[in-house]
C-alpha cells in the first residue's frame, strides 16, 4: 500500500501529561485558534473552566493572539487531558523562548503533577475504604 506523504507541519511540539492523559501539542504561529482532536477547543472541552485551564500559559505569557495550538489527547478523563494540554503548551513556549520559563514555572505550570489514583489493596473495597465492621 502506498501512502501518500504528509505535508510537513512547522512548529513546535511538546508533550504534556496528567493523571493517565497525554496530550501531545503542536504550536504554530497564528491567530490563537485551539484545535483538540481535530475540533475545536470549545466543542471538545465545552466547560469554561477546562477551556481557561488550556489556555492559561498563552494568556500568561501573553501570546495566546499569536500561536494556533494542535494538540492530541490520549487516555484518562476530560479534566485530565484539559491538564495534559496545558502542560504541553506550557513545555512547547518554553521550547519557543526560555525567558518564558520563571513565570510559568511560578504559576506552576512546567511541572508535572504526579498524582494519580492509588492502587487497590487486597482485602478492602477501593484503595482505603475496608468493609464494614461487624461485631456478632
Amino acid at each position: 500500500m502506498i501512502r501518500s506523504p504528509r505535508a510537513p507541519r512547522t512548529g513546535t511540539t511538546a508533550v504534556g501529561g496528567r493523571k493517565t492523559a497525554v496530550a501531545r501539542v503542536l504550536l504554530q504561529p497564528g491567530t490563537g485558534n485551539v484545535i483538540v482532536d481535530g475540533h475545536p477547543m470549545e466543542e471538545r472541552f465545552p466547560r469554561l473552566l477546562w477551556q481557561s485551564k488550556i489556555t492559561l500559559p498563552l494568556r500568561i505569557t501573553n501570546t495566546h493572539r499569536t500561536y494556533n495550538v494542535l494538540a492530541k489527547a490520549n487516555g484518562g478523563g476530560v479534566s485530565g487531558q484539559a491538564d495534559a494540554i496545558t502542560h504541553g503548551i506550557a513545555r512547547a513556549l518554553v521550547k519557543i523562548d526560555e525567558s518564558f520559563r520563571p513565570a510559568l514555572r511560578q504559576a506552576g505550570l512546567l511541572t508535572r503533577d504526579p498524582r494519580a489514583k492509588e492502587r487497590k489493596k487486597p482485602g478492602l473495597k477501593r484503595a482505603r475504604k475496608a468493609p464494614q465492621y461487624t461485631k456478632r
